[in-house]
């Protein structure tokens, strides 16, 4: 079996020259570059961009919370959505905040 680096394949060429450590050294980040190629404005809008489910005003807040096994089995019955609705029976019936 022949080596892989006597392979044509693997060998570099003037399409596809090895990168050394001079070409590295030039290298500038694409945020610097892409302007020139695909203009000011979509460069911006493509790096503003932030990764991930946009922040709520209101966050929920993870608790456990210890229920009996009837009354969880019962909501997880009704389907997808479950927590929610108890979600909303338990704020339809929380108490008023006083000050």
């Amino acid at each position: 079996m022949p080596k892989i680096s006597n392979r044509r394949a693997s060998q570099p060429d003037e399409e596809n020259p090895e990168v050394t450590a001079t070409a590295f050294a030039k290298a500038r980040p694409a945020a610097e570059l892409l302007p020139q190629f695909i203009g000011e404005k979509a460069a911006q809008a493509l790096f503003s961009r932030s990764r991930g489910r946009p922040v709520k005003e209101n966050k929920k807040v993870s608790q456990n919370l210890r229920l009996d096994p009837d009354v969880l089995e019962a909501y997880r019955q009704t389907g997808s959505g479950w927590q929610t609705r108890i979600n909303q029976v338990l704020r339809e019936h929380m108490p008023a905040h006083r000050k």
